[in-house]
């Protein structure tokens, strides 16, 4: 597998270590997980985030007991912080002594593929993996090779008042878009005597909402063709998504267009608005605050609609997946060893341990027995049904960071631009982005 790994340097200068390990091989085998590997003596390390140690370690700990009982390999989990993670593996990629296993965020994985840094994998060794979820998957592939197996993920839904809908008649979640607008309307029509009242509160430059309704209409941001990126949001599909959505929010939304949805459970807790679409942990995040916002150890308080929110998938729009991948690095000296211990923790049996967990599993093939079986997370489990990624592209953290979907966005809900002009300027600058040598 020949990689692209000229960008290892602009993505970070301690990854080269990494990407000088990887092959170069157009042929080259992947890590396999199939067959029977005698790890006696050795001992595999493993770097999962600390969410596995305090919400699922149980899982852990079953993995790695068969994972030793199949292979006779010891197993270390050390348990890393989100806050400093990709400094310290930066860091330790760089040397001799690496994990043989490292969870990364999804949208963490691409850059570090890219740059060489994990091996690749043979998705057949792994149980599920024809039904992956596609906002995990997205990340791990890269020119016909995979290099990571899709982990947990957590989605996207519609977060609603509950008495609010009762007061306007609204008997149940809406099942399709045109339900949903319906029902914005009847909340709008509720509260017509409150200015600041909004149906839907959805800030505007929210880009993973938008391009979600991009992908609703069967639009994308880019795609490649050939060896360059054409972005993609100026085409009929992409623009049709993009002024649905510009529609909704400007007849629904009070929200800022110039501001993102970092704060929106907290601004929706104030009651100012029915229903907002986030992920589904937020439902709790407008339902309780700090009573110091300052103070970590602050005791949580109700807010004003404490008790009064339900959540749903946002009917017929797919959702963007938070959650987490697990990689082989490429330097590890135990490859098939790690890929047997990824096997065991990525299983069904390990999928319904984080089920159990909360956690929603990492194949759509199991997302009906999550909603059936845990209720608290069955709305998120059914959003996950459908789910996308953003382009898997080398330089698609500078289109990120340059923030060129948000300034299209405002540009278009503010006046500045037409829907149309604003995404002909966005596809002119991702092409540039992407395609930069």
């Amino acid at each position: 597998m020949k990689r692209k790994i000229a960008a290892a340097a602009a993505i970070a200068a301690t990854l080269l270590g990494a990407a000088a390990c990887g092959s170069n091989d157009e042929d080259a085998p992947t890590t396999s997980a199939s067959g029977k590997v005698d790890g006696t003596g050795k001992t595999l390390k493993v770097w999962l985030m600390v969410d596995a140690q305090t919400a699922w370690k149980n899982v852990v700990d079953d993995a790695s007991k068969r994972f030793t009982e199949a292979t006779g390999a010891q197993v270390t989990v050390e348990y890393q912080q989100w806050a400093n993670h990709l400094t310290k593996l930066d860091a330790t990629l760089a040397g001799a002594d690496v994990p043989d296993v490292v969870e990364l965020g999804n949208t963490e994985f691409p850059k570090y593929v890219f740059s060489g840094a994990f091996a690749a994998i043979n998705p057949a060794d792994y149980e599920n993996s024809g039904s992956w979820l596609a906002g995990l998957k997205g990340a791990c592939d890269f020119e016909g090779q995979t290099y990571c197996v899709p982990y947990y993920a957590g989605a996207r839904v519609l977060i609603y008042r509950t008495d609010l809908f009762k007061e306007a008649g609204i008997a149940a979640a809406p099942k399709t878009y045109d339900e949903f607008l319906a029902d914005a309307d009847k909340l709008q029509t509720l509260k017509k005597s409150d200015p600041k009242f909004g149906a839907v509160y959805m800030p505007g430059q929210y880009w993973y909402a938008a391009m979600s309704w991009v992908k609703s209409t069967g639009g994308d941001i880019a795609k490649q063709d050939g060896d360059k990126w054409v972005g993609q949001l100026s085409q009929p599909q992409s623009i049709e998504g993009l002024q649905r959505w510009v529609d909704m929010v400007k007849k629904y939304s009070k929200a800022d267009p110039t501001k993102n949805e970092n704060e929106q459970a907290g601004i929706f807790a104030q009651g100012t608005a029915g229903m907002f679409y986030g992920n589904a942990w937020e439902q709790g995040s407008a339902e309780e605050v700090k009573k110091d916002p300052n103070d970590p150890n602050s005791t949580m308080v109700p807010t004003k609609v404490k008790g009064k929110l339900a959540a749903a998938p946002m009917p017929d729009v797919p959702s963007f997946l938070g959650g987490s991948n697990l990689g082989v690095t490429e330097k590890s000296q135990n490859k098939e060893l790690a890929a047997q211990w990824v096997k065991a923790f990525t299983d069904s049996q390990s999928m319904a341990g984080l089920i159990k967990a909360n956690a929603l599993p990492n194949s759509t093939a199991l997302l009906d027995k999550a909603a059936t079986e845990n209720p608290t997370i069955a709305p998120s489990a059914l959003a996950a049904k459908s789910s996308w990624f953003t382009p898997n592209a080398e330089k698609w953290a500078d289109v990120e960071k340059g923030a060129v979907l948000q300034t299209m966005l405002t540009d278009i809900l503010t006046g500045k631009k037409s829907v149309a002009d604003g995404a002909k300027w966005a596809d002119d600058q991702i092409n540039a982005t992407l395609n930069e040598s």
